[in-house]
């Protein structure tokens, strides 16, 4: 770990950014140019103290997924990023690793986005971020690990994820899931992550490989769909995607027509969650 070259980089790269680069308001008047220690830190889901740290060259070493978290809130390129993990002491992400790193023109949108459900998936089906209407409508997914990772994973393993479907639209569920699967593992082979899901699928889910032999191909994520809510119900929504150039991301977004019972019900979500913030 170069201490020196990684508080020098973090250092200019914060000057380099202002506040609106994040979403975040200007506020007051502002003595030195950029963002704040504080601004970065919030976005990055660390402690100032500990950004600070870094800053001055007496932090610990930043774990891999603290070094992505930097990464996505200062807004760095790939050859950054991979700048950052190296100053840092660790090997720059593997290619399917890097996938998981926001698409900072996602991130770009998903910031404007505050009054509807918004979300950052992979290929895979992992939630890399989402705004705070979807953790409100589809729950927060931060504490899965491994494989869990992936809600294509967790449809086949876990009853408790088809339970936000209504019971007739699980089968199609599972067929999109697996389809989607498929697209992954063509575009990145057998020695992939999606290499290794499919093979974890294979050995748990009689139904997963089931549908695999079916060989559907596609990446269906634009779709009207149903989804069932603890609190709302069910709640009719039109679900859009837009992707990355390479098809390894995609912004979800999850509207509703206004005036609509859907419509509605995102507006007392929208409550329920300014009022437990």
């Amino acid at each position: 770990m170069d201490r020196a070259a990684l508080a020098d980089f973090l250092r200019r790269r914060r000057a380099s950014l202002q506040p609106s680069d994040l979403g975040l308001p200007a506020g007051l008047r502002r003595r030195t140019a950029g963002l704040r220690r504080e601004e970065v830190a919030s976005v990055a889901a660390m402690s100032t103290d500990y950004y600070t740290r870094l800053e001055q060259q007496r932090g610990p070493q930043p774990s891999e997924q603290m070094l992505g978290s930097l990464a996505r809130a200062l807004r760095l390129s790939n050859e950054e990023r991979d700048y950052l993990y190296r100053v840092a002491g660790h090997n720059a992400p593997a290619p399917a690793t890097a996938a998981t790193q926001v698409a900072p023109a996602l991130m770009r949108v998903l910031e404007r986005l505050d009054d509807t459900p918004a979300l950052v998936l992979s290929s895979l089906g992992e939630r890399l971020v989402q705004n705070a209407m979807a953790a409100a409508l589809l729950g927060d997914v931060s504490g899965f690990t491994g494989l869990a990772r992936s809600e294509i994973y967790r449809w086949f393993t876990d009853p408790a994820e088809r339970l936000r479907y209504p019971a007739e639209d699980r089968d199609r569920q599972s067929r999109a899931q697996v389809a989607n699967l498929r697209a992954a593992y063509g575009a990145m082979g057998a020695r992939s992550r999606a290499g290794e899901l499919l093979r974890a699928l294979q050995g748990v889910s009689a139904e997963f490989a089931e549908l695999w032999e079916r060989h559907e191909v596609t990446r269906r994520f634009g779709d009207h769909k149903v989804l069932v809510h603890p609190v709302v119900g069910e709640i009719e929504l039109d679900c859009q995607a837009l992707f990355t150039e390479d098809q390894s991301q995609c912004l979800l977004v999850l509207t509703a027509p206004r005036g609509s019972e859907g419509f509605e019900k995102l507006q007392l979500l929208s409550m329920t969650e300014t009022a437990s913030a």
